[in-house]
């Protein structure tokens, strides 16, 4: 058998390949941005075809990294940004539009029209999902009702839908030569059209939005066969793709959060807390989600409770890219470093409204508490503690639903590099926080979700004995100094409820 395997992490920002041995060690990587498309105030858009190219891209700089060739690979496992709907023609293999993102709120008014008919219950009970901008359907029913072509498509037979999974896979095993339109049931939970208990598309939820049958992908588990993929590359190289999974589920595995009590938080464009419920669907009653963890092949399903936030990560992008007070993320850690702290200034980085657990659209980002002495390291520190105070409002809800304290929180994604960050983290939640070696843990899961597949691992034993430890952050501040801080936050989100529609 080959002595490696392959991680594809298609993510809001950014593609990258990895590529793991068997001792779960990164052997080489290479990763690309693709541009965030932001037409309108709210709306936020990506090229499909662009993304397509970024992953082959991003497969061949690895490879070459690392000398090998695809065939020295003995599986490949795919984690997506969840939610992003993708629409296009099989027959052309073009998508009819833009990729409509999990950040866009432009179906705001789909989403409302359906709580004021009276059918939100419905798809909480069925679905497990409050409704919002966030999850696939509503964004899915805008395109129907505005994108020029698509109805007829749809009457003719050839309009396909997805999340971002479904295209790279339609692409990657032949796209208009029989390419294989598929997800798997992480990604089709993230729908607002998937019965989280019968493991299926729900005629009552398509009723509700008024989806087609026929556009949806086949569902099929987590881990098994998705079709051989060439990724691109030029001869006969095939390699078996062998696991799909919506990035936070594939984290999930990354971190061998396996068994029912198990969480961790990813720290990605947004933050993604999930905790193993096991075989149980654990109803939330303060505002956080039911859904998939995943599903290992023809093992029973396996459930989830998630706090999502929006924009974490993505804020730092922000003083980058729209403000241009950094050049680069890790600025960001050296100008917080410059002050002892904020200075009073919070930053609400609502900029597509608040998810979990408020669930306010009409939410719009702002900063408070500024005075003249306030500088761009004041600021700078006001996004990182934005970051760890909105994980406390999560931890807080999940401590509420179950019961019970959280002892420590397991992290990773790539805001984990910025260790004041995490300190902060941990002395805004009370908890110790532990970094894992690999921080990539969405490309880890899916590597070991694919690689268990195939025998390359075992199973979930195995994968245990490979998680490693790299640095523990202790908390530092006091209870007062902690629970001052979180006032000063909850009084900042009030202030920003209300700015965009109807609340």
């Amino acid at each position: 058998m080959p002595e490696f395997v392959g991680a594809l992490d298609q993510g809001t920002t950014s593609t990258r390949f990895m590529v793991f041995d068997h001792d779960g060690r990164e052997v080489a990587r290479h990763q690309l941005e693709h541009r965030q498309l932001l037409p309108r105030p709210g709306w936020v858009e990506h090229d499909p075809l662009e993304i397509v190219e970024r992953m082959e891209q991003a497969v061949a700089g690895a490879l070459s990294k690392a000398g090998l060739r695809l065939v020295d690979l003995a599986a490949v496992g795919l984690a997506n940004q969840r939610e992003t709907t993708v629409l296009w023609d099989r027959h052309s293999g073009k998508p009819f539009c833009n990729a409509i993102v999990w950040q866009d709120t432009r179906s705001e008014g789909v989403v409302r029209a359906l709580e004021e008919r009276g059918e939100g219950r419905l798809v909480r009970r069925k679905s497990g999902l409050p409704p919002s901008t966030y999850f696939s359907a509503g964004k899915l029913r805008w395109a129907l009702d505005n994108v020029e072509g698509l109805q007829a498509a749809v009457t003719a037979g050839t309009a396909c839908f997805g999340t971002v999974d479904s295209w790279l896979v339609w692409n990657l095993t032949g796209g208009t030569r029989g390419g294989l339109h598929v997800t798997d049931v992480t990604n089709a939970s993230r729908t607002m059209l998937f019965g989280l208990r019968s493991l299926g598309w729900d005629d009552d939820l398509l009723a509700v939005f008024g989806i087609p049958r026929e556009l949806l992908p086949e569902v099929r588990p987590s881990v098994g066969d998705f079709g051989n993929a060439t990724f691109g590359l030029k001869g006969a190289q095939r390699v078996p793709l062998a696991a799909v999974l919506g990035d936070q589920h594939a984290a999930m595995v990354g971190q061998v959060c396996l068994q029912p009590g198990e969480a961790k938080n990813t720290y990605g464009t947004g933050n993604f807390l999930l905790l193993n419920t096991g075989a149980e669907i654990v109803r939330s009653a303060s505002g956080l989600l039911s859904t998939l963890c995943y599903q290992l092949g023809d093992v029973a399903a396996v459930y989830a409770l998630e706090g999502s936030v929006a924009v974490t990560g993505s804020a730092v992008q922000w003083m980058r890219d729209q403000l241009g007070l950094i050049s680069s993320a890790a600025e960001t850690e050296v100008l917080a470093e410059q002050v002892p702290d904020s200075a009073g200034v919070y930053f609400v980085p609502a900029f597509s409204g608040l998810f979990a657990p408020y669930w306010r659209p009409d939410a719009r980002g702002v900063i408070v508490g500024l005075t003249r002495a306030a500088t761009k390291a004041h600021l700078a520190r006001a996004v990182l503690e934005a970051i760890c105070f909105q994980t406390r409002d999560v931890v807080l809800a999940m401590e509420k639903d179950l019961g019970a304290p959280l002892r420590a929180l397991k992290v990773d994604g790539g805001v984990t590099a910025n260790s004041l960050c995490m300190q902060l983290q941990a002395d805004i939640l009370g908890v110790p926080v532990s970094k894992p070696a690999v921080a990539e843990t969405t490309a880890l899961g899916a590597a070991y979700s694919a690689g268990c597949a195939v025998g390359f691992w075992s199973g979930p034993d195995e994968l245990r004995q490979l998680w490693r430890e790299e640095r523990r952050f202790e908390p530092g501040w006091s209870e007062d100094q902690r629970e001052s801080a979180y006032a000063g936050w909850k009084r900042a989100v009030e202030r920003s409820l209300g700015w965009a529609g109807n609340a």
